[in-house]
């Protein structure tokens, strides 16, 4: 029986910015063949890139508040994600051992679960 994962691209959030031109539409371009790859295999469901900005939504006593981002306060941001069905925890461990952004950035597993989990 097979299990939706979760990969989260985890990265420092002045990454994008910081970067020398050039070498973001290369790592773009290197996510892009791994995530053709993956597809080719049979294991992805779904994948895309996030942008940095921003906006986290809280409702309190029926208000409705809104906080536009990036946030400051912020060590990390989810820059992408990749959703994989795998047979097994491991698999999706050595999926994320293979992907190019854990050169540059953190991939966190996630198994896809209910939210009482």
């Amino acid at each position: 029986m097979s299990s939706s994962y979760m990969l989260l691209v985890v990265e420092q959030p002045n990454d994008r910015r910081s970067r020398p031109a050039g070498e973001g539409q290369d790592r773009m371009n290197r996510m892009v063949r791994w995530g053709e790859s993956l597809k080719a295999r049979g294991v992805l469901e779904a994948s895309n890139s996030l942008r940095s900005e921003a906006v986290r939504v809280q409702v309190q006593d029926s208000r409705r508040s809104l906080l536009d981002g990036p946030f400051a306060e912020a060590k990390e941001m989810i820059g992408g994600y990749f959703l994989l069905n795998c047979a097994s925890r491991d698999e999706a461990i050595g999926i994320a051992g293979e992907c190019p952004a854990a050169e540059w950035a953190t991939i966190e597993v996630r198994e896809i679960g209910t939210c009482a989990d």
